[in-house]
């Protein structure tokens, strides 16, 4: 059960503060850019009228955010964002598909990674709001229906990050958590890996769809 507190870390210290680093968190984090590197490579090498099976797998990511960003937005708009959702997405599975492998594990276990991704669509959202609406009409809405719930306005804007990022950590983590619990109990046997299976495929794909098509809800009310 010592993986479930053992976490290794190194501390670097900057201007007078020390700073700790999730080793694991990074490797595995690294580990999926990797892969998503080496897909784009073999689904991009060679495009050809007859797909290779990597050029299926890309054309049907790209087709179907393209899809679902188009949409939620416009077909302008549509240019611009679907990028950032498609590879939010394909980032968000591939690390949450880790844990299948053995001495891999899911680097968005660590709240720092589901909290980084919530922030950076936070400050996207709003920077596209501000950009779309102007700095006056961007501000007077935190003041609707009247000037005084614009306190409450701002913190249920603030609660968006919270509950994005705590929605995909709980769920990765606590799959995880039992898991490594039930590993323990029935010495992996016939049990673990099924639920290894069920947490890291299904659930890690259900969960990662979701942070992907909030993280587009926010942006699309911010620029309508």
């Amino acid at each position: 059960m010592e993986d479930l507190t053992n976490i290794p870390q190194f501390t670097l210290s900057l201007l007078g503060v020390d700073l700790v680093f999730n080793t694991t968190t990074i490797l595995m984090t690294w580990i999926a850019m990797a892969v998503l590197i080496g897909f784009g490579f073999l689904a991009t090498r060679k495009i050809a009228f007859v797909p290779n099976p990597f050029q299926v797998v890309g054309e049907l990511f790209v087709t179907a955010f393209y899809d679902l960003t188009r949409d939620a937005l416009d077909e302008k708009m549509a240019k611009k964002y679907f990028p950032l959702i498609c590879c939010l997405f394909m980032f968000l599975l591939v690390s949450n598909w880790l844990g299948i492998f053995p001495k891999l594990s899911e680097p968005t276990k660590d709240l720092n990674t589901p909290l980084g991704l919530g922030l950076l669509g936070f400050v996207i959202a709003h920077y596209s709001g501000i950009k779309a609406k102007g700095l006056k009409k961007y501000l007077k809405e935190y003041c609707e229906p009247i000037f005084f719930m614009a306190p409450l306005n701002i913190i249920g804007e603030i609660a968006k990050v919270v509950s994005i990022s705590f929605r995909l950590y709980g769920n990765i983590l606590g799959g995880a958590i039992i898991i490594l619990v039930v590993s323990h109990l029935i010495y992996s046997l016939i049990l673990p890996p099924l639920l290894i299976c069920f947490f890291s495929l299904f659930i890690g794909t259900i969960q990662a769809f979701v942070f992907t098509m909030l993280t587009l809800v926010y942006v699309s009310v911010q620029v309508k």
